[in-house]
């Protein structure tokens, strides 16, 4: 089936949006010592996608992850999952946000061990409230709206707006004038997209870089020991507290409950029923990039 010239606009605006932010992210990666697996051939992998396994043995598509310790011949520990979107109408930014939800939260509770940072780079028209949405489940949202990506569009004279109304000899006219610039004006368009939006890249990758440079604070040891005991109301189990011995020293420990505290506030726990399973968890967090998920 042919592809229709709205279609392949769109997939114009899109590349650019990848444009824009793959080259930061390269510039990142590599300023702070991280692998960064994009679409592409990659030793380590089958196939040219992007793809990581939840632990229920799902697998994930996705646009950019950053590891420490990766490299094209092995996986390294993942420091940060990132999807990038273009949508021009808010029902279809809608369904986009629940499907970057789906990818990113089952991997971010699969290697919670690493607190990888989850972001999410966004263009076009999205709602307040999909944005807030994504923003409470702990999604680091870069948003570029639709205004700044047609301003960028202007700067090599293609109108780049248009509604379900527009025409198709108008899509095939900028589709034209697109195919006819130089490879340097197609690249000024991306940088202009994030010279356009400065202040919000800026925010986000300050963001990135505190969750890749995190340093650990404190870590917290709880051993806890006693028995468990069941009682069948909550009466019962009052009067149980209340007369329960505290200084007690002689019980057998159940669990140790270890919390890792970050400098820039993320927090990591882990709950161990023997020494060894705790000793194993914690040194991971001496030299991380020895140990990949």
């Amino acid at each position: 089936m042919a592809q229709s010239p709205a279609h392949k606009f769109g997939q114009i605006i899109g590349n650019c949006l990848e444009g824009s932010i793959e080259p930061l992210l390269r510039e990142f990666s590599q300023k702070h010592g991280l692998y960064l697996d994009k679409t592409g051939y990659r030793p380590a992998r089958r196939g040219k996608k992007v793809s990581w396994k939840d632990h229920f043995g799902n697998t994930h598509d996705l646009d950019y992850v950053l590891e420490r310790g990766g490299t094209a011949d092995r996986f390294g520990v993942p420091t940060a999952f990132i999807e990038t979107a273009w949508r021009r109408y808010t029902k279809h930014s809608r369904n986009k946000s629940q499907e970057i939800q789906g990818a990113i939260l089952p991997l971010a509770e699969t290697y919670q061990n690493a607190a990888p940072f989850r972001g999410v780079v966004l263009a076009g028209v999205y709602t307040n409230g999909a944005l807030d949405q994504l923003r409470s489940l702990g999604f680091i949202t870069l948003y570029l709206p639709y205004e700044t990506i047609i301003k960028a569009f202007s700067y090599v004279g293609i109108d780049a707006e248009y509604d379900e109304n527009t025409p198709e000899h108008e899509f095939e006219d900028k589709i034209k004038t697109w195919e006819n610039l130089s490879e340097d004006q197609r690249i000024l368009v991306s940088k202009k997209l994030i010279e356009i939006n400065q202040n919000e890249v800026k925010s986000f990758f300050r963001l990135l870089e505190r969750t890749v440079t995190r340093q650990i604070e404190s870590v917290h040891v709880l051993p806890l020991h006693g028995t468990m005991f069941e009682l069948t109301s909550v009466e019962n189990a009052i009067d149980f507290i209340e007369k329960y011995d505290e200084d007690d020293g002689s019980k057998r420990i159940i669990k140790y409950d270890v919390y890792i505290y970050y400098s820039n506030g993320d927090q990591i726990k882990g709950s161990f029923s023997d020494k060894e399973s705790a000793i194993e968890f914690l040194g991971k967090y001496l030299y991380p990039e020895l140990h990949p998920s």
